[in-house]
């Protein structure tokens, strides 16, 4: 079987720490590269995050990359509300050595898509680092296969009533992605807010005996305090690993053709996803999920993590 050839930029992040471990551990995937933005904390802390995430799982030789400590525009927003003063409150990782590639992000991205063929781009924070990329080299356009995003919403948002954090972060930033003229798949709230990790999820994660599933449990029990406190959920929604999943299992989302529209104004509106049926589509847009099906791949891939 031919694995599919992937980077991921992400900025872990809590839930990006199990979008990681499903690349890590698929066999339907090839890792190519990992980069990092800055979003659920800053980039300083998000990069540290991935390279401790990479160790974990036995990948340190795959190149990360820091990619940009702001957005195209705009001033950072972070969100240590959910993911703690490190931005994976909950675990205690082993003093791993610090390896990192000396490109930026987004140019780790470049070399990355030339020297490959069809690689699908994925992102689970904020568009920074490929909106770069695509400026400086529009020409990687030809190879790359797919966007995939977590980010955005066909209802409302989590931040503000029109948007999701990831696009609200750096709304110029996706905007590039998303008139790239490359294919792109999102998957936004409208169903990962679907995806609870219950206090029954978290009990069947605990009777994995794994390391993966040891630090499945001890990060998301902090997520969902947090997210009580924060939003007064009773359950955290695992929203990245949507991503990977849509990737590896097709059976778990369901895609409607859409005409996917970013609003960078200065408005209350800003970071929305306009998403119209009209045509021409931009985007499959998921919205519908199969959510055990979707906790089975989780399980699943938590068994890999030995």
């Amino acid at each position: 079987m031919k694995r599919r050839n992937i980077i991921l930029d992400c900025d872990p992040g809590h839930d990006d720490a199990f979008a990681l471990l499903l690349c890590c551990y698929s066999e339907k995937l090839n890792l190519l590269a990992v980069t990092t933005s800055a979003g659920n904390q800053t980039i300083e802390k998000t990069t540290k995050n991935a390279n401790n995430l990479l160790h974990f799982f036995n990948k340190e030789n795959i190149p990360l990359a820091k990619g940009s400590s702001s957005p195209l525009k705009r001033k950072i927003l972070t969100c240590p509300e959910i993911h703690g003063e490190s931005g994976l409150d909950g675990f205690n990782f082993p003093l791993y050595e610090e390896k990192y590639d000396s490109k930026e992000g987004y140019q780790l991205i470049i070399d990355t898509v030339k020297n490959n063929k069809d690689v699908t781009v994925i992102t689970t924070g904020p568009m920074t680092n490929l909106a770069l990329a695509l400026l400086h080299a529009p020409e990687i356009k030809n190879n790359i296969k797919e966007i995939v995003l977590m980010g955005g919403s066909t209802k409302e948002g989590n931040m503000t009533k029109e948007a999701e954090f990831n696009i609200l972060v750096d709304p110029e930033a996706a905007d590039i992605c998303f008139t790239s003229g490359v294919p792109l798949r999102m998957l936004g709230l409208n169903v990962t807010r679907q995806i609870l990790v219950t206090d029954e999820v978290i009990a069947k994660a605990s009777k994995i005996e794994t390391r993966g599933a040891d630090l499945f449990v001890k990060l998301m029990k902090v997520f969902n305090d947090n997210q009580r406190k924060f939003f007064g959920l009773s359950a955290g929604p695992l929203h990245d690993p949507a991503t990977i999943i849509s990737l590896i299992d097709e059976e778990v989302f369901t895609f409607i053709d859409m005409q996917v529209k970013i609003d960078t104004s200065d408005t209350e509106k800003v970071g929305k996803t306009i998403c119209l049926k009209d045509k021409p589509y931009n985007t499959k847009v998921a919205v519908n999920v199969n959510i055990e099906r979707y906790w089975e791949n989780i399980f699943e891939h938590l068994r890999r993590c030995k």
